[in-house]
């Protein structure tokens, strides 16, 4: 049986050895979501190939004084929000085994609203004054897979303002 399992092994990294990356996908972020595209392999030959796009960021608020409602301030605090998945999206390679990454967008969402003390209102007391709300979510970091089935060939790290094309991280 282990004979089997190393001969299949054996006959997969060839095929997987073939995919080659002629360009990376690069990330564009804006507000609360982060879209991947572009790239472009060689080499897929009729096996199906995917691409998934993850995204991490931070959800902002303002302080909001019960006593007084003309005081509102910004919180000090982000808060992590709540990340986001692309489903799996099949890459085209009908292109004699090379395929494009087309455009997938991804979006952040605001996390069950947080206590005024972790945002930071109200400083060291008087933390029951506060309410809190959202004003803005950024997405921040990215993370794009491409497998080829089932099989991760390629992934890269994105963070915004860092380089479009981010960094290869595997292989």
């Amino acid at each position: 049986m282990l004979g089997s399992v190393a001969a299949l092994s054996i006959a997969a990294a060839p095929a997987l050895a073939a995919v080659n990356l002629k360009s990376a996908p690069s990330v564009s972020f804006s507000g609360a979501s982060a879209t991947v595209s572009g790239g472009n392999f060689s080499g897929l030959g009729n096996i199906p190939v995917t691409g998934q796009l993850s995204v991490t960021g931070l959800a902002n608020y303002a302080c909001h004084n019960n006593g007084n409602p003309e005081n509102v301030v910004p919180g000090q605090n982000p808060v992590q929000a709540q990340g986001g998945l692309s489903d799996p999206i099949a890459l085209d390679t009908s292109k004699n085994g090379r395929a494009t990454v087309p455009s997938i967008t991804v979006f952040i969402t605001a996390p069950p609203t947080p206590s005024a003390q972790s945002v930071g209102c109200g400083g060291k007391g008087a933390v029951n004054n506060w309410t809190v709300a959202l004003t803005s979510l950024e997405a921040t970091n990215a993370t794009f897979v491409v497998r080829e089935g089932g099989v991760r060939l390629f992934e890269w790290a994105y963070v915004k303002g860092g380089s479009a094309t981010g960094t290869l991280v595997f292989p």
